[in-house]
């Protein structure tokens, strides 16, 4: 499949928001990207569920909502029910993984499982086969704007093997640091979804910039 491109709505104009996402309506994006975070987690806070349900309100594309958040079955339904299509949980922040992901899948979500950067890939051999997506985190999370660690490329190798290995389905999703100079190599070495943020919002032009990501092989 040609891969995917979901701008992260973290690095937007805030007081232009909906300006923005009709923006990305019109564009060749095909997710958006929603980060949550709780200032425990992560060092940082960000977009609650009356943001998140402003942006499903105008948007036509799937929301990609990713929490770096603790706790994070205690919100799964308020997630659906702020428009959530796909949300995505911490391998190191859910103790109980299995049953964190069966429940996003039974509300009807895409459950994705996201690794920080000093996370082996191995740790998802038991669960590869039972969720839609994996993100690996090529920044520590937290911020944006942040350079691109370069040992994600051998990452995403190891990944794409495994989803092989296991007969997975699982999509590998990208996010942080990705732009113009390192996306070729890294859809070459197997990833289906990169997210940008600071690449698309920080353009002169987001549009051509979305779809310069988009043409990339």
């Amino acid at each position: 499949m040609k891969h995917l491109v979901a701008p992260s709505i973290l690095s937007a104009d805030f007081a232009n928001l909906q300006r923005d996402v009709e923006m990305l309506n019109k564009s060749e994006a095909d997710w958006i990207h929603v980060d949550v975070m709780d200032g425990v987690f992560v060092p940082n806070i960000s977009l609650g569920f009356p943001v998140i349900k402003a942006i499903k309100k105008h948007t036509k594309k799937p929301l990609d909502v990713h929490l770096m958040i603790m706790n994070s079955d205690n919100y799964l339904q308020m997630f659906k029910d702020a428009g959530a299509d796909n949300l995505s949980v911490h391998y190191e922040a859910c103790p109980h993984l299995h049953r964190t992901v069966h429940a996003i899948r039974d509300l009807g979500m895409k459950a994705g499982v996201a690794i920080n950067p000093h996370t082996p890939v191995n740790v998802l051999q038991d669960i590869i086969s039972e969720i839609d997506l994996v993100i690996l985190m090529s920044v520590n999370p937290g911020f944006g704007g942040q350079k691109f660690i370069e040992a994600t490329h051998q990452k995403v190798k190891y990944l794409k093997q495994l989803i092989k290995t296991k007969k997975s389905k699982a999509l590998i999703e990208v996010d942080g640091g990705v732009d113009l100079k390192n996306i070729s190599l890294l859809v070459k070495n197997g990833a289906d979804v990169l997210v940008a943020g600071n690449t698309v919002f920080g353009s002169k032009n987001p549009n051509e910039t979305i779809l310069h990501l988009k043409e990339s092989k």
